[in-house]
């Protein structure tokens, strides 16, 4: 039985339930298959006077430690410069934050791997850390180290270079983010082994749901309203689409920066009879909805990977994703579900009308897309291949 270090700064906490759900969805489940597991959450330190501010009153009041479905996370305090600022830094300050913890947990529960979600911060702390404990160090690569913080600049990039070099073995979560590092070494170590979920969380069994069953066919979305998830681009679809389908509905499920430009979008193409706008709704409400819904469209341009659209297939639904980004690891077009070129409408609008026309065989295409989740995208699978780099790590140490 292997003792593994988990450390992320993305972990639901109590001041954020759902933040690196993703991470600890895949910790219960290596803990599920055998692993005992530590995770540690860094947190960043506020002082005490600027409980003011509801975010920062958030951080002050998150206990040092925690247990959550069993799992127990602990929540050291580091050094953060808010916005940004100095990014390239913050991984040291982190380790500077968390080392003395590290050494308490070590001492109780000797570790065999640590195992880093994110190059910077957490994976650069990581690697000094790893300076004096010297075992196998695997980091993760969501996305955000690919598509933000390597772009953001020149010393940012050469940290996560770093991290990637020392490292024992690197993950990406879609085939996308490893296509993005060009470097031989570090492309030599790198693992793809894509998110899941977990099927059996998505049994529907209430029936008084109070969601409102309609013969319209409906799309949905499901995204923070960002610009990059696209929904714009959704919107300037259905203005096409509903000349043909006057009664087609489309529901948006989230909120964010882009909320307002959106609303007014849909005024000024006057769809404000066939739009929703549903706002945050919880988990369990928006599983509700894919289930009842005849599309799911997200046509974001910068995903790393993207739960989102598997949680669709799961329900059956026909979905639609687009080509290059992290949804191409499981979506084949028009066999389990829909891919369309990035910013496209054009092609957006022939994909839906498509479906809307051919309903029968969507239907056929959205099941064939959950025996796909169901076989293969599920945090099962997922923690299966994550031992089995641990395995390798473990006897060629």
């Amino acid at each position: 039985m292997k003792n593994i270090l988990v450390i992320s700064h993305m972990y639901p906490s109590s001041a954020n339930g759902v933040l690196g759900i993703f991470v600890h969805k895949q910790v219960q489940k290596l803990i599920t298959e055998g692993c005992k597991v530590k995770v540690v959450c860094p947190v960043p330190y506020v002082p005490k006077f600027l409980k003011i501010s509801n975010k920062f009153k958030n951080y002050i009041n998150i206990p040092d430690k925690a247990v959550i479905d069993g799992v127990e996370i602990q929540y050291p305090r580091y050094i953060e410069i808010p916005r940004g600022i100095l990014l390239q830094y913050s991984g040291f300050l982190m380790y500077l934050g968390i080392k003395r913890l590290i050494g308490k947990i070590n001492r109780e529960f000797k570790f065999d791997v640590i195992h880093a979600h994110t190059a910077v911060p957490v994976g650069f702390a990581s690697m000094l850390l790893n300076k004096k404990y010297k075992i196998p160090l695997i980091v993760t690569i969501h996305g955000q180290d690919f598509q933000y913080t390597l772009k953001k600049n020149e010393a940012c990039k050469k940290s996560i270079m770093k991290v990637l070099s020392k490292a024992h073995s690197v993950i990406t979560v879609s085939n996308k983010l490893k296509n993005m590092i060009k470097d031989e070494k570090i492309l030599s170590k790198i693992t793809v082994i894509n998110n899941g979920i977990n099927p059996e969380e998505y049994r529907d069994n209430d029936k008084n749901d109070n969601i409102e069953e309609s013969k319209d066919c409906i799309i949905l979305s499901v995204s923070s309203l960002i610009k990059t998830k696209g929904i714009d681009l959704n919107i300037k679809a259905l203005s096409v689409i509903v000349k043909k389908y006057p009664n087609i509905k489309y529901y948006i499920i989230g909120d964010g920066e882009e909320n307002r430009n959106l609303k007014k979008l849909v005024d000024d193409l006057s769809l404000n009879d066939n739009v929703v706008f549903l706002g945050k709704l919880p988990h369990s409400q928006v599983i509700k909805y894919m289930s009842k819904c005849s599309i799911f469209s997200l046509p974001s341009w910068q995903e790393g990977f993207g739960i989102v659209y598997i949680e669709a297939m799961n329900n059956g639904v026909p979905v639609i994703g687009v080509r290059g980004q992290g949804i191409e690891d499981v979506i084949i077009d028009k066999e389990n579900g829909f891919l369309v070129e990035p910013h496209n409408v054009e092609d957006l609008v022939k994909t839906i009308e498509y479906i809307l026309e051919n309903m029968e065989k969507a239907k056929a295409i959205g099941e064939k897309g959950k025996i796909t989740v169901i076989s293969e995208y599920t945090w099962r699978r997922n923690a299966q291949k994550t031992i089995d780099i641990y395995n390798n790590l473990l006897k060629n140490k």
